[in-house]
């Protein structure tokens, strides 16, 4: 598995971008969402996705790591790991008083800087419409009787206010609990919500590749918490966690439109968000992951490592450097290709999905095309992407474009500590 060969701090730079990978899709999604719609209609869309996914991966996230009890502390060290809540580009800073009482606030919030300029409106429906339902569904992954709320939250008054918002966390047993979403229970079926992870074995003391960290987050809450504090064992889950959150968020996206505006709506927008995000993301791993080269092996680390192609148990991904300008890659029996339904990134390969394609290896160089090639044995899809010297660079997809507006394209990760060695 690809993960096993990165170092602890590299898992930990890739974990930030995954994250942020994660949490950006919305900014391509809702802008095809609002086209010739309303605002409050997006609004809501982005309440039933979220509504409908998080407790989904919230409680998934707490068994792989082994949280503690249904209080406080488990609520937060949940949102320490959710693509809602991507370390720095969404710096949220916690404090536990108690098992039933606790608070965060962002001291910086890219997603107020992407709506602030667009005016209250959107701001007042993202901190309030949005944030209400939504924080409480997250919550109640944990304990169903726990409720945040705000302290203050933007509107910012005065303009400049910091920290960007400020919110409770309580759980009292004479809270009313807080109900799913209907659409909870159609993301449940789906197989992405019960796949399986690759857990790498405990390494018995002293035999670890590289030593240091936690392995699991069963300990006390740490306010300070970032990726350099697991072990290489528990990146390796983390991020595979991290993964599953964006299949399943795009997975609620979709139940979200096609319920409201028929599943040939959803399905014609899935391609064009696929495009986007792979793209963008594309574009910034390539400095993350420090590829320097314009050939197939660049191509080749590129695709390995992309969030999209993860987990592993849910997406069988096969690459092969051919030469210096081509690496084949396919798509072998797998459960993303055996979903009830065409909610998933890859439901339109061989189609409009294949742009989406195109955008990731273009990120190494914009010469490089896709195309497909002849399946062997068990393979669903094969492709060859070709690095032609004579080709006119691409020009950048629009989807990608788009996702450019948001202040997460170009955000730059300062980690804040070297790696755990206790």
């Amino acid at each position: 598995m690809e993960l096993d060969t990165l170092s602890r701090a590299q898992l930990a730079a890739l974990g930030r971008e995954w994250l942020l990978h994660g949490h950006l899709q919305d900014r391509i999604g809702m802008p095809l969402v609002h086209t010739g719609r309303t605002r409050e209609e997006m609004q809501e869309i982005a309440i039933e996705e979220w509504m409908a996914a998080s407790p989904v991966y919230s409680r998934r996230t707490q068994r792989a790591l082994c949280f503690g009890n249904g209080d406080v502390p488990r609520i937060l060290k949940n949102i320490q790991l959710d693509i809602g809540a991507p370390h720095h580009f969404m710096d949220f800073r916690c404090r536990v008083e108690d098992g039933d009482h606790g608070e965060f606030w962002l001291a910086h919030c890219g997603a107020l800087l992407d709506v602030e300029p667009l005016g209250d409106d959107y701001v007042h429906g993202m901190c309030h419409a949005i944030e209400d339902p939504t924080f409480d569904a997250t919550a109640v992954a944990t304990n169903p009787r726990a409720q945040v709320r705000p302290v203050h939250r933007p509107p910012r008054v005065p303009a400049g206010r910091e920290p960007h918002c400020h919110w409770t966390i309580t759980i009292d047993p004479g809270f009313e609990p807080v109900e799913a979403h209907p659409y909870l229970a159609i993301v449940e079926q789906a197989k992405i919500a019960g796949v399986s992870i690759d857990e790498p074995p405990v390494a018995l003391p002293g035999t670890a590749a590289e030593p240091g960290g936690w392995d699991d987050y069963s300990g006390d809450f740490d306010p300070d918490f970032e990726l350099e504090d697991l072990s290489h064992r528990a990146l390796v889950i983390a991020l595979q966690g991290i993964a599953v959150q964006s299949h399943l968020l795009l997975r609620a996206f979709a139940v979200s439109v096609s319920k409201r505006y028929g599943e040939a709506t959803a399905l014609a927008l899935l391609p064009q968000v696929f495009t986007g995000l792979a793209g963008m993301t594309a574009q910034r791993l390539v400095p993350a992951l420090e590829i320097e080269t314009r050939d197939g092996a660049a191509m080749a680390r590129l695709l390995r490592l992309h969030p999209m192609f993860w987990p592993r148990t849910y997406v069988d991904l096969r690459v092969d450097v051919v030469d210096e300008a081509t690496v084949r890659f396919a798509l072998g029996p797998c459960p993303v290709l055996e979903e009830a339904d065409g909610f998933t990134w890859f439901a339109q390969l061989g189609g409009a999905g294949d742009r989406a394609l195109d955008a990731i290896v273009q990120a190494v160089d914009q010469r490089a095309a896709c195309h497909a090639v002849a399946r062997r044995g068990d393979e669903r899809f094969a492709y060859e992407a070709v690095i032609d010297p004579s080709a006119t660079p691409a020009k950048e997809a629009p989807e990608i474009a788009l996702a450019k507006i948001s202040g997460g394209a170009t955000f730059v990760f300062t980690p804040r500590r070297p790696v755990r060695v206790d």
